[in-house]
């Protein structure tokens, strides 16, 4: 699998920041949001790979905006987003919004 930016990443670099990110996903949702929505904090908790936890960001964000509003939502998972750098295949790569203008 080409990945972004980098050189070959070994299963073992991907499951070590696979569990970084899980680990920052679940701080970002905090215990409220783990508790209020439930099916969140599982599908995070239990993603199989990176790929995983990158489709679960629309989900997260949905659960932070209802916790912290829009804004504080979008810095929150553009935080999440930068931790994914190098370990996703292209086409998986976000793009900037136009709305984030």
């Amino acid at each position: 699998m080409a990945f972004l930016g980098q050189g070959p990443v070994t299963p073992s670099t991907m499951d070590d920041r696979t569990e970084i990110i899980r680990e920052f996903i679940l701080d970002e949702l905090g215990e409220f949001g783990e508790k209020h929505f439930p099916n969140i904090g599982r599908r995070v908790r239990y993603a199989q790979d990176v790929v995983s936890l990158w489709y679960a960001r629309g989900d997260v964000m949905a659960v932070l905006s209802a916790v912290h509003g829009e804004t504080i939502a979008r810095e929150k998972v553009d935080r999440i987003t930068d931790q994914f750098r190098g370990l996703l295949p292209r086409g998986l790569s976000s793009r900037p919004s136009p709305l984030s203008t």
